[in-house]
């Protein structure tokens, strides 16, 4: 892929194990932003509504966690496009199995739950990354996702977002274009850009309430960031009605199957808040 400029040699270290036995690897160092990146036009992202980010906290010894896998099946079934989900294998249930084909875990999905906040209790999520009234932290019940998803989707987008993945099946590398759309004006410095690799479709054994059960389909898999596991700064403002383009690469591990893998990008705030104006998703093989 000509428009990768650099080997991202921090991105192969990244920490998906490759036995139920071997550790995790050092924190990564996150992939610097590319040159040459590739906008979308303003009619792409013309109908957008408001995109809301649920990021769920699991592990396949816990027992509860498939209850509110699909919680988020239903509604994503509902809400379609307009919610974007994630499965982050991190904590004390998140251990493989002896027999275990994968370690689900990465070191990026530990910081994302340190930065998020541990929960109290499983299954937990977090929606948009924002404390909610009447909320002690931002780690949810599954009775509480639905309401607040919903409450999000009231408000309309004040950026969006279009993301074009590209993949080149010889080399294994990755390169992602992700246009933003401000609906306002920004500020330098006031937000972050994160962009993640997903994949679904992953069979492995999976503690259940009937048993732990060796052919469970995992889904939203969180393999890793390609920015920083908090985000990438935005360090320029942006004006509402213009473009803005980040261009972000990598190498796809040998383990993921391309064809089972998405993209998601999201802007958040920084600071005390976290909050997550807008999410989006695309396959990285359409």
């Amino acid at each position: 892929m000509n428009r990768l400029i650099a080997i991202f040699s921090g991105f192969l270290s990244i920490a998906i194990l490759f036995g139920a036995c071997s550790e995790i690897p050092p924190v990564i160092t996150p992939v610097v932003e590319l040159e040459g990146c590739q906008s979308a036009d303003a009619s792409q992202v013309a109908d957008q509504q408001k995109q809301v980010l649920i990021e769920e906290f699991t592990g396949v010894r816990c027992v509860n966690c498939p209850a509110g896998s699909v919680e988020i099946e239903n509604l994503l079934d509902q809400y379609g496009a307009q919610l974007v989900a994630v499965s982050i294998h991190a904590g004390s249930f998140s251990p493989p199995y002896p027999e275990s084909k994968y370690d689900f875990r990465s070191e990026a999905g530990t910081n994302i739950l340190s930065f998020l906040g541990e929960p109290f209790g499983y299954p937990t999520a977090v929606v948009n990354r924002k404390k909610f009234e009447g909320e002690f932290d931002l780690q949810l019940s599954k009775a509480q996702w639905a309401g607040f998803i919903q409450e999000e989707l009231q408000t309309p987008p004040t950026i969006k977002i279009f993301v074009a993945p590209s993949y080149d099946e010889t080399t294994g590398e990755i390169s992602v274009d992700v246009s933003l759309f401000p609906e306002i004006d920004f500020v330098a410095n006031e937000t972050a850009i994160t962009v993640m690799i997903l994949e679904s479709g992953v069979i492995d054994y999976q503690e259940t309430p009937d048993g732990k059960v060796p052919d469970y389909e995992h889904k939203h898999i969180f393999r890793n960031t390609i920015t920083a596991y908090n985000g990438n700064l935005i360090t320029e403002p942006m004006k509402a009605g213009e473009v803005y383009c980040k261009s972000y690469g990598a190498t796809l591990q040998e383990e993921w199957v391309p064809e089972k893998c998405d993209i998601i990008a999201f802007i958040s705030e920084v600071g005390d808040q976290k909050d997550v104006l807008q999410a989006s998703k695309a396959k990285l093989i359409p």
